[in-house]
């Protein structure tokens, strides 16, 4: 539109399409130029990402750098964009290890053109998710998001990459269309209170529902995120698609993706459906729970590394839901922070997998043994992560451990002391790994000569491994600036003192009824 300027949230938005359109332009055997180019685009998306934080106010709780233009005006429906505490780190989650699944992507050799295309568009649509105020544009880039990650897993998968593919947009379609019932019905019931129909989020907050909608409304918007968590019992998309998926998409599926859905409860569906959010607290938090020790458990079973480290993350993101449902700082607070710690360390986990497998062309624990001697970098590197993963204090994992840990016990300490058997079981599966992948002797004569990480490894690894460190050494950089966006949200669930936010859920939620 004439007279709109572009904002710096649309510059991030469309740095990653700008470059699947240049590589569109690119003859298909020129493989370096496609390489440089969508290095390039991931690269300058996240330099203007980081212009974009060092611009961000940390004390504001409120959404920041917005823009809003007219898309559909009869309709209601606007594109708006915004970033707020939360949200500005998973910006520059997804915009720094995007970069990073493309220089570990080199090893692709067929329909690069189309690989690199689909990265870029993931990135796109990811990045909109994050930043969509408008319920209507939320959905679109929820839905955009899904092609290129289907193609990704169906195309340069493994053996079994069509079912997995199929199995991972049937799911995720399954959940999305009773979401857009239930924004449908949002819009319409905010006409049918205010004549104005709208897809507003930050509008829509202040429509007050009764439980029973809300119950309904809430149901629709939780199945669609859990699924996309993955939640306990709904994870079963998520072991096929991470061994099927290339690389590069394990690393985006677990480093970005899975924290789309804990995200969406977070800025959707607990803001928007307060009343029914908590009276559903208790059990999302037992499923949490059960999804820790299960997703702990059935890692402990399984010989090939890349399995293993896809059930990891249904017990780690068991952490990330049982912290947002404690509806307290530290609670939410832990739960925001470990979404970051998740996908570095798993990230960095499965770039190390897919560095082994190039090798060895296997992931199963049985093929190795004795790596410690041919390849110490590697042993040494993974490592420092395996136990980044398991929570070391002085490491990233340890902060958002501790803090869930802490907002959860002061809700429910039954399961809190439940949840916390997961740690141990998580310390044992990684300790397991490491000692029957990297320890004890060299058996195998086909691991003998395997050559250790290369240049290029090692700058992929060398950022994580520092943000690793940094951030379990150093975490309040991140955490005050979460802060102000996090009350803010608390606020919109629970209309009362600061001090009931650390109550029990159903016992803010029966304070609320009685006072009205």
């Amino acid at each position: 539109m004439p007279g709109v300027a572009i904002g710096n949230l649309t510059i991030v938005l469309a740095i990653p399409v700008i470059g699947a359109a240049m590589i569109m332009l690119t003859p298909r055997r020129q493989t370096a130029a496609l390489f440089s180019l969508a290095l390039l685009a991931s690269g300058l998306a996240f330099v203007w990402s980081v212009i974009v934080f060092s611009l961000f106010d940390g004390m504001s709780g409120e959404m920041q750098f917005v823009e809003r233009v007219p898309w559909m005006p009869g309709f209601g429906i606007e594109y708006i964009v915004g970033v707020d505490g939360i949200s500005i780190f998973l910006v520059l989650l997804t915009t720094f290890l995007m970069p990073i699944a493309i220089l570990a992507s080199w090893s692709v050799t067929e329909k690069v053109k189309e690989y690199l295309i689909f990265m870029l568009l993931l990135e796109t649509g990811m990045l909109g998710a994050f930043v969509a105020l408008d319920l209507f544009l939320f959905y679109v880039f929820w839905e955009v998001m899904l092609v290129p990650m289907y193609f990704l897993i169906g195309v340069w998968g493994g053996t079994r990459r069509i079912y997995a593919a199929i199995k991972f947009v049937i799911y995720t379609m399954a959940g999305s269309l009773l979401m857009l019932v239930a924004i449908i019905y949002l819009a319409a019931r905010h006409a049918e209170a205010e004549q104005a129909l709208t897809f507003d989020l930050l509008k829509l907050y202040d429509l007050h529902l009764p439980l029973d909608e809300q119950a309904w409304l809430f149901a629709a918007f939780a199945l669609s995120f859990a699924i996309k968590v993955p939640l306990f019992p709904f994870h079963t998309w998520l072991p096929d698609a991470h061994v099927e998926a290339p690389t590069a998409g394990s690393v985006i599926l677990a480093g970005v993706l899975l924290k789309l859905g804990t995200y969406g409860f977070l800025r959707f569906a607990m803001p928007l459906f307060p009343d029914a959010a908590l009276a559903a607290a208790p059990y999302i938090m037992a499923l949490a729970v059960i999804g820790i020790i299960y997703g702990a458990a059935v890692a402990m079973m399984q010989s090939d590394i890349k399995k293993l480290v896809a059930y990891s993350s249904v017990s780690h993101l068991g952490f990330v839901m049982l912290g947002l449902f404690a509806f307290n700082m530290q609670g939410i607070q832990g739960a925001v922070y470990q979404m970051l710690n998740h996908g570095l360390s798993t990230g960095a986990l499965f770039l190390l997998v897919g560095m082994i497998y190039e090798r060895r062309h296997t992931r199963m624990i049985d093929a190795f043994g004795g790596l410690w001697k041919p390849v110490p970098v590697f042993s040494a590197l993974l490592l420092v992560i395996t136990f980044s993963s398991i929570g070391l204090p002085g490491l990233n994992g340890f902060v958002g451990e501790f803090l869930i840990l802490l907002g959860a016990f002061a809700v429910a300490p039954r399961w809190t002391a439940v949840a916390a058997t997961g740690v141990i079981l998580g310390a044992i599966y990684m300790l397991w790994m490491y000692r029957r992948v990297i320890l004890g002797p060299l058996t195998n004569p086909d691991n003998e000569k395997l050559q250790d990480l290369g240049v290029r490894e090692r700058i992929i690894l060398a950022p994580i491994l520092a943000l690793v460190v940094f951030m379990g050494v150093y975490p309040q950089p991140f955490l005050y600036r979460m802060q102000p966006a996090i009350d803010v949200t608390l606020k919109r669930i629970i209309a009362v003192t600061p001090a009931a936010v650390n109550h029990h859920p159903q016992a803010v939620l029966k304070s609320k009824s009685d006072g009205r």
